[in-house]
């Protein structure tokens, strides 16, 4: 089903280095635009890494060099939007390489409907989740659960996307100011919860939101 505008294949991809997912992400971009591939989503973690949106501001890395290297924290310009974030182990990164031709051709609408995904899983996993006006993201009452950059290349093809913080050692954040929100705190479902749900369990709600907010069926 090569080219589907419904199909849509998952990859597992467990711990992978953040260089090595932006070539993945480039290369998976091109086939999907090429109709090579019917639309993807990997779902992985990264090792410790602060990455660079768009719209980054320098006084946003709170870490100097020699404190990002002494706790092993990688740094990385990125093609997303945004400002800065962190990624690391506990957090379920979700790429999304879709077409968004012929009818989702709007950047405001993706970035809604992931949080959506996002929401709704949020809510199977018994959590409540919300968005915040005026900002991009997952909110729930202890602070920013899930955050969102993302990428549109010519022909309405994404990359990057959404990191949901499952059991994240929270004072990693302390490295950034999390896409430059200085007076909002950042939790996760381990703290929601009281304990941290099973990975495969968070996959199967987040995956289950995915297939119905973009009407897409996984192969």
């Amino acid at each position: 089903m090569a080219g589907s505008d419904l199909g849509m294949e998952v990859q597992d991809l467990g711990v992978v280095g953040y260089g090595e997912a932006l070539e993945m992400q480039r290369d998976l971009v091109r086939r999907r635009r090429a109709g090579e591939i019917p639309d993807q989503i990997l779902l992985l973690q990264h090792p410790h890494v602060i990455t660079l949106g768009s719209s980054a501001r320098e006084e946003n890395i709170l870490f100097g060099a020699e404190e990002r290297a002494a706790r092993g924290i990688e740094l990385f310009e990125t093609g997303r939007g945004g400002d800065v974030t962190y990624h690391g182990p506990g957090q379920m990164v979700g790429y999304p390489v879709l077409d968004l031709k012929p009818d989702r051709q709007d950047l405001h609408r993706y970035i809604r409907d992931l949080e959506e995904v996002l929401i709704r899983a949020l809510s199977v996993l018994g959590v409540e989740g919300w968005r915040e006006e005026g900002l991009t993201g997952v909110w729930t009452s202890g602070g920013k659960v899930a955050a969102i950059g993302v990428r549109v290349s010519s022909g309405w093809i994404t990359s990057h996307g959404f990191a949901l913080n499952i059991s994240t050692d929270l004072s990693y954040f302390r490295s950034i100011v999390p896409c430059g929100i200085e007076d909002r705190p950042v939790t996760t479902l381990a703290n929601e919860l009281g304990v941290a749900p099973d990975w495969a369990v968070v996959r199967e709600a987040v995956l289950t939101a995915f297939q119905d907010v973009f009407d897409r069926v996984i192969e």
